[in-house]
């Protein structure tokens, strides 16, 4: 299993956890944006809270379905604009956010697609506290 994510602080968080769980995890800092991402290597990827801006959002998506060995699954969890008024998490700008049109027309090719709004409490550390504006996907290459 491999995690990347820019923050050294939340890879030591998701390496102790796996430690604690009996999870054998490989972790790289690396920004999401640079990452050289495989060719079909992944039976599953999963993105949660990644908020890339809107220019680099084709890219991002193009590289999420490309890492996707065939009939792999993806999953992804954000926020919708609607979060800015919460202010439990997030960017504060809401372009970066996810509308269902969007995460549609990012993941409309793949051969399955679910796609789940819902206003619910989460308690994910510091940043990620109270009632959030979620949107879900799950998708099948």
């Amino acid at each position: 299993m491999l995690a990347i994510d820019y923050s050294p602080v939340g890879l030591a968080k998701a390496r102790a956890l796996a430690q604690a769980r009996g999870v054998r995890l490989r972790t790289e800092v690396a920004d999401v944006t640079e990452w050289r991402w495989p060719d079909s290597a992944f039976d599953v990827v999963v993105a949660i809270f990644i908020f890339v801006a809107a220019a680099e959002r084709p890219a991002f998506f193009a590289n999420l379905k490309r890492a996707l060995k065939p009939g792999g699954l993806l999953l992804i969890e954000g926020y919708r604009p609607e979060q800015v008024n919460y202010r439990t998490g997030g960017p504060p700008d809401a372009e970066r956010l996810y509308t269902r049109a969007l995460l549609e027309d990012g993941f409309g090719d793949l051969a399955e697609l679910e796609i789940r709004e819902h206003d619910s409490v989460i308690n994910e550390g510091s940043r990620h506290v109270g009632m959030s504006a979620l949107i879900d996907l799950v998708g099948k290459k």
